[in-house]
């Protein structure tokens, strides 16, 4: 694609579209490119919804991946090209509605417990607390730990936001360990070169691995720990506005699905077969 990748990159940049988002955006556009072997300024409508339908019935790629392609393209043609992305002619696909995998109190105290590293510990402990993204984990700086005010700073999270949320107590005592221990200058979690900070695959190969050594069975990953985190506030009373400004949503929808999953509102709810009488 050339000077087209660089115009797009470019455009991505200025709309603070993330690195991730903006080299899977490149990567979608690659592939239609090859699948046409053409110039994406020489592709068709027609083509487009080949190209989609080809990833859905020949690759069976999955919902999220399909939309991610459409995104991509749709952004392509209207801000690179400057072209109508004509919508009544390529449909987008509907959006999944799953619910988030929870871990409950015990489980949460099994992972925890099962890791044996002070920092590793510290990291999925602050994920949990907090209830931050594993990208926030990783970028959160020693002086974003506001132990006075007993509030953590996420500096501009996702959407390019700041926001506080909690410092919990228990954290505060196992970030001072670790503290004394490690000595982090700028980043809380840094990698072997100091100058930086870990990524998140690390964080990502810690939970796997505490999820193993723990016996846990569910399909969880760190971002469960933020799921849980939600769920277990909105079941100790915390109103979903509150919940949504900690987690950094935009939108009350957002947050409103841990209605959903909340224990307690379930078992509010009686089965008909128990109203058998016997």
């Amino acid at each position: 694609m050339g000077q087209l990748s660089e115009k797009m990159l470019t455009l991505m940049r200025l709309r603070h579209y993330s690195r991730k988002t903006q080299q899977s955006y490149l990567g979608y556009m690659k592939r239609l490119v090859r699948h046409c072997s053409k110039s994406p300024v020489d592709i068709t409508t027609d083509e487009i919804i080949a190209f989609l339908d080809y990833l859905i019935m020949t690759e069976k790629l999955s919902n999220s991946y399909i939309r991610g392609a459409y995104s991509a393209m749709k952004f392509f043609w209207e801000y690179v090209l400057g072209k109508e992305w004509e919508v009544k002619r390529i449909p987008h696909s509907r959006k999944e509605t799953r619910l988030p995998v929870v871990l409950n109190y015990n489980e949460i105290r099994k992972i925890l417990n099962s890791v044996t590293n002070i920092k590793h510990r510290s990291m999925l402990m602050t994920t949990y607390s907090a209830g931050l993204r594993v990208s926030e984990t990783v970028r959160l700086k020693v002086s974003d730990i506001d132990g006075s005010r007993m509030q953590i700073r996420v500096d501009q999270g996702k959407g390019m936001k700041d926001r506080y949320t909690l410092l919990s107590t228990v954290n505060l005592k196992l970030l001072r360990e670790y503290w004394r221990k490690y000595h982090p200058n700028y980043w809380l979690y840094e990698s072997r070169n100091s100058n930086q900070s870990i990524s998140t695959g690390t964080i990502q190969r810690v939970f796997r691995k505490a999820i193993e050594s723990s016996g846990i069975k569910k399909p969880a990953t760190v971002h469960t720990l933020r799921h849980s985190f939600a769920t277990h506030l909105l079941e100790n009373g915390v109103d979903l506005f509150t919940i949504k400004n900690l987690l950094g949503h935009t939108n009350l929808r957002t947050t409103a699905k841990y209605i959903h999953i909340q224990r307690e509102h379930l078992n509010r709810v009686v089965s008909p077969l128990d109203l058998f009488s016997d």
